[in-house]
């Protein structure tokens, strides 16, 4: 809803007493008739860390079922499939049934569907499995997993990809390149989760304590975190599929300019994500510097692609792009860490 509309939709009641103690007010006729509220039914009020008063009704809180149901058929692409399973997962349904309209599913669609759930859906289960319906079940609640927690889990992994893609670079090892790549499900798998938590919380103002988090303005912040680290990932991705593009090993002297703005770059991906936990403004702020240091490296080594073959030059600068986007991604979290913690540096 837009300020305008709210302007628009915005009544002033005011409070009465009756009895000599209870206070009392009135509700708007036209949010009482929408609501199908009648004399006797039962009003919910939630207290806002801002003191504000939030109203709903029951019925109102009690009419979005715990269940979603996907038809397909089956010329349906799984990939398409696996998009209607995301998005229902993200808004918080813990049973998602699929099921195809006339006829059963077809095998690639029921192999792509289990594969996926296996290795994307945390804490999801498949508990039907039958040639015309598929039923997942989400079995993990967020008291068990917070989002720090999960978050942290997934920043660990990322950065442990980054690590591991710079040593296949410099070792020209393709099994562990390959391995980099593999790992990305694990970030994936935490992301979705994440951000299925934040999205619920914030439907559900009152968990928002219960994920591990204070105020909508922290699931706004962990949420742009959670996707920059996932794009962080990404990036060690990009590295590891280059090193699979390479024929023999690159320059020596290179190598030892890209394991240098690695370790830069890196180290402020660490300390980034440690200054959100911290909500630490001042060691947000001291890792933005270091950003010019990685730059001047990148073109250091940038130069060098000119005395080396064409395809070998393409793969150098993708390598080097990626290890700078790592960095800067650094910067854009310590700059969300700067905005969650402003309220530490006002006297």
């Amino acid at each position: 809803m837009t300020e305008i509309q709210r302007e628009q939709n915005r009544e002033t009641r005011k409070l009465q007493v009756t009895g000599g103690s209870t206070y009392i007010i009135s509700l708007p006729k036209k949010w009482v008739v929408q609501n199908q509220l009648k004399k006797g039914s039962s009003i919910l009020f939630y207290e806002e860390e801002d003191g504000s008063l939030r109203i709903s009704s029951e019925s109102k809180r009690q009419e979005r079922s715990e269940e979603a149901l996907i038809r397909v058929s089956s010329s349906d692409h799984p990939n398409a499939i696996i998009r209607k399973i995301v998005s229902v997962y993200l808004v918080g349904y813990n049973s998602i049934h699929v099921k195809g309209q006339k006829e059963a599913l077809s095998s690639r669609q029921r192999n792509t569907i289990k594969n996926f759930a296996r290795r994307l859906l945390v804490g999801t289960e498949i508990v039907t499995d039958t040639p015309t319906e598929l039923s997942l079940q989400v079995l993990l609640n967020y008291p068990e997993l917070s989002v720090q927690s999960a978050l942290r889990r997934m920043c660990i992994i990322t950065s442990s990809m980054h690590k591991d893609a710079v040593t296949a670079l410099r070792e020209l090892d393709l099994q562990q390149a390959k391995d980099v790549i593999t790992t990305d499900d694990e970030v994936d798998r935490f992301n979705l989760y994440i951000v299925r938590q934040l999205k619920m919380a914030i439907q559900k103002p009152r968990s928002i304590r219960e994920i591990g988090l204070t105020n909508a303005r922290d699931c706004l912040g962990y949420r742009l975190v959670t996707k920059y680290v996932e794009r962080t990932a990404d990036h060690a991705v990009n590295i590891a599929e280059n090193v699979l593009s390479l024929e023999r090993r690159l320059n020596s002297e290179v190598i030892g300019k890209i394991e240098k703005m690695s370790t830069i770059a890196v180290s402020m991906f660490e300390t980034s994500i440690e200054a959100l936990f911290r909500n630490d403004f001042n060691l947000a702020e001291s890792l933005i510097e270091k950003m010019k240091n990685v730059v001047a490296l990148a073109l250091e080594a940038a130069s060098f692609s000119e005395e080396i073959r064409a395809d070998e030059s393409a793969s150098l600068r993708l390598v080097i792009e990626s290890v700078r986007r790592t960095a800067e991604y650094a910067c854009d979290v310590a700059e969300i860490v700067l905005n969650l913690a402003v309220e530490s540096i006002i006297k």
